[in-house]
């Protein structure tokens, strides 16, 4: 390719059913590709911190949820809250087709398995169960627990949500009686 030639993205956005916008595959994308790099600020800890809660609350308060902070290292993330960033665009799947991974300081978004054309694109976020109920999931795919969080706490949040249930069964029951 000459410096004047343009390369095609390997995604498009949409219009998504998992969250208003979207990332597609604007044609196949073989496992292992580096899709796009999640880009932004580089702020410390404790910044990345304050705006984290600050964003949960004002979502709390007003509705939203947009939080776009990912760990780069131990002292510092990349808030990707920059209009530049369009990686922020794509959704949580409780079943990704990519993952972020850290490359010497950089984050990109990698295929985890081949992607056809037309197909959003999607990673886990990664959520602690803690503010589960704050996360709501609308995925839609098999294996859905109706939250985001992370795989590895998908098998806890079922029986907390499990528990929740036979609680609330016992109440009403209680109520009626």
């Amino acid at each position: 390719m000459t410096f004047d030639q343009k390369e095609e993205p390997l995604w498009k956005v949409s219009s998504s059913d998992i969250h208003e916008k979207g990332i597609f595959a604007a044609g196949n994308i073989s496992e292992g590709t580096r899709i796009i790099e999640y880009i932004g600020e580089k702020i410390t800890k404790a910044e990345s911190d304050r705006r984290g809660l600050a964003l949960i609350e004002h979502a709390k308060a007003n509705g939203g949820g947009s939080v776009y902070i990912f760990q780069l290292n131990k002292r510092y993330d990349i808030d990707g809250n920059v209009p530049e960033n369009l990686a922020r665009l794509i959704n949580h799947s409780c079943d990704p087709n990519c993952e972020a991974i850290n490359v010497r300081g950089r984050i990109w978004v990698v295929a985890m398995r081949d992607i056809v054309a037309g197909e959003e694109l999607s990673y886990d976020y990664g959520y602690d169960i803690e503010h589960f109920l704050d996360h709501p999931c609308r995925c839609g795919s098999d294996n859905c627990v109706g939250y985001i969080v992370s795989a590895d706490k998908r098998k806890k949040l079922k029986k907390i949500l499990r528990n929740r249930k036979k609680r609330a069964k016992r109440k009403a029951s209680k109520s009626q009686n």
